[in-house]
């Protein structure tokens, strides 16, 4: 089986070797390198297609799908972890019949690789004072995970491997993380008990609110590894003022919430998606093509 027409509507990442391989997949491959601008135009670049792939820096709304009746699978190559934080209109998709994969784990790596380089620059003063006022190791940090996703976990197992004390907060206690001696607190309790915090939540997923940022208090360090802000910015900003030794670190723009705080001296932020690793790309690549390929061999 076979798809008739297969149109990525935005550059996916896919590597040379994965590209050429869409092109056994159905009988008509076209692939736009680069971003469309409006609604309608993704509807103009779909048109008769009957499968659709996309990256996470557009997004498929209903208003598109309902001009292109041809739809019957979409491919995510990004993260997809629940319908309300999809670039996916994913609840109207499922109305249509339409199936819709995304895929996880393929770039947390580089984030772990990223979240552990900028904190040792912290801590032994790289480029800047140490945190401490002297050059610190890992060991004996209290680290505080808020989300013990696989980014999260992997983030806990690292900052162990280094010797902190590692608590987190999740939707439950994980056997697995116990097994590790990691503790499972309330949020609030794991925000006041730690010096350095990772947030590794989902997309559009906020926790911090001024209760929580208060707190969270003095003194601290917050990482941010989603691709939205984990805060209420006005409250995340009256923090970060709170005392010049709090720092916030963001990889990404996204992360951070714009531009605008990108220059704000407490702010670290590389403006790079670190997830986006050579590895990073062969992982994506499999895991679409296994996607489209599992879908075929069940039509």
């Amino acid at each position: 089986m076979k798809f008739k027409k297969l149109v990525a509507i935005e550059p996916v990442s896919l590597i040379p070797s994965a590209e050429k391989e869409l092109y056994t997949l159905a009988d008509e491959v076209v692939l736009y390198n680069d971003m469309p601008a409006t609604d309608e135009e993704i509807a103009v670049r779909v048109g008769d297609a009957d499968a659709v792939l996309l990256s996470y820096t557009s997004r498929l709304e209903r208003v598109a799908m309902e001009k292109c009746p041809n739809i019957r699978y979409v491919g995510m190559c990004c993260s997809l972890y629940t319908p309300e934080s999809a670039n996916v209109d994913i609840r109207y998709a499922e109305s249509r019949g339409i199936t819709v994969t995304g895929i996880r784990d393929y770039g947390d790596e580089g984030v772990v690789e990223y979240v552990v380089s900028e904190l040792v620059r912290l801590l032994h003063g790289f480029d800047e004072e140490p945190w401490e006022g002297m050059p610190r190791e890992i060991t004996g940090l209290k680290v505080g995970v808020v989300g013990l996703g696989k980014s999260g976990g992997m983030i806990a197992d690292a900052m162990r491997f280094f010797g902190a004390e590692v608590s987190y907060f999740a939707r439950s206690e994980k056997a697995w993380a116990t097994e590790k001696g990691y503790r499972f607190l309330p949020l609030k309790e794991v925000l006041a008990t730690s010096d350095v915090v990772f947030c590794c939540l989902n997309k559009n997923t906020v926790l911090l609110h001024e209760a929580e940022f208060e707190v969270l208090g003095k003194g601290k360090v917050l990482f941010n590894t989603g691709l939205s802000p984990a805060w209420d910015e006005a409250p995340m900003v009256s923090w970060l003022e709170s005392d010049p030794k709090n720092r916030l670190y963001c990889d990404t723009l996204g992360a951070l919430g714009g531009e605008k705080w990108m220059s704000h001296p407490q702010v670290r932020t590389v403006n790079v998606s670190t997830g986006r690793t050579k590895q990073a790309f062969d992982r994506l690549s499999e895991k679409v093509l296994n996607n489209i390929k599992a879908y075929l061999d069940l039509v």
